[in-house]
């Protein structure tokens, strides 16, 4: 079973927003589930800070073993800091999702957006869990 922490919101597409302390900005990554189905994790691209997208743009992509996948924003904002720990150590992503293994931080440029995601028990429901 896959780690779903019940202090995160969600997206359909296995992205994950946790909060910084910060009101304003959120880290967000992919969740457990989905680096258990990608497989070992061996290069991740990101976007640089102060780039912006809006909800479900690409901001990325993640390459594993079995394939590449595209990185879907679950918010609009603007990036304020990238974590350059996933160039040399890409395996964060499979071994700490939730933390270490975090991809962007995102200012947002408004709140009301969060309401689109999904809670921790609707993610169970939509991995089948």
């Amino acid at each position: 079973m896959s780690d779903i922490p019940s202090d995160l919101l969600y997206t359909e597409d296995h992205e994950y927003v946790k909060d910084t302390g910060d009101a304003d900005v959120v880290a967000i990554g992919v969740t457990d589930y989905a680096q258990g189905e990608l497989g070992d994790v061996v290069y991740v691209e990101l976007p640089k800070v102060g780039a912006s997208f809006g909800s479900h743009d690409v901001f990325g992509t993640v390459e594993a073993v079995k394939a590449v996948s595209e990185l879907f924003c679950p918010l609009a904002g603007e990036v304020v800091a990238v974590n350059d720990r996933l160039d040399k150590e890409p395996a964060l992503v499979n071994s700490d999702p939730y933390g270490d293994g975090w991809m962007i931080k995102l200012r947002l440029r408004g709140t009301d957006e969060r309401d689109s995601l999904l809670g921790p028990d609707e993610y169970r429901k939509h991995i089948g869990q």
